[in-house]
């Protein structure tokens, strides 16, 4: 029984911790991409059509290096089900960035934190060929309320979620 509440108890909890994105995007031009592909909680952004989804990857790669978000695992999701079924797929990578000290102290402060580590954000293809950026979107004010957060770490998360932002905008312009 006590299981069963505390797994409802972080349902709700987890589900107060996301907000539609488009009131957090960075930039006014993020706002307006923002209100087009609005999806709670998910921060998404499309690749320029000039930009590979190669060119888009190596730019997150680059991005992440210049801001100290350690990029800690690629996984090629879409050549892992190649492989197994034989068949060609839409490209989908899955790309985890940390930054360790942050992120270990979140979870000195609680374990659920784990959760949300490391950071994600997913190049994936439509079915349409358009390269698509995608991330979960936390509002860190919410949580940081939530669980009285120092203001230091309020402000060390926050500036990981711009962060990653930087890098998924820098991976939708192809920008080095």
């Amino acid at each position: 029984m006590k299981t069963r509440r505390l797994i409802a108890l972080g349902t709700v909890l987890g589900a107060l911790m996301f907000v539609p994105f488009a009131s957090q995007a960075a930039t006014p031009k993020a706002a307006a991409a923002a209100k087009q592909t609005a999806t709670p909680g998910v921060y998404k952004l499309a690749i320029d059509r000039n930009v590979t989804l190669d060119e888009a990857a190596e730019s997150m790669r680059l991005r992440a290096n210049a801001l100290n978000l350690k990029l800690v695992a690629e996984l090629p999701l879409s050549k892992q089900v190649e492989a197994v079924t034989g068949k060609p797929q839409r490209v989908v990578t899955i790309f985890q960035f940390c930054d360790a000290v942050t992120a270990m102290e979140l979870i000195d402060l609680s374990i659920d934190f784990a959760t949300y580590m490391p950071c994600r954000i997913a190049l994936i293809e439509d079915a349409n060929g358009q390269g698509w950026l995608i991330m979960t979107d936390i509002n860190v004010d919410l949580v940081a309320k939530e669980k009285r957060l120092q203001k230091e770490l309020t402000t060390r998360i926050k500036a990981v979620r711009q962060g990653l932002i930087e890098i998924m905008q820098a991976g939708a312009k192809g920008e080095l």
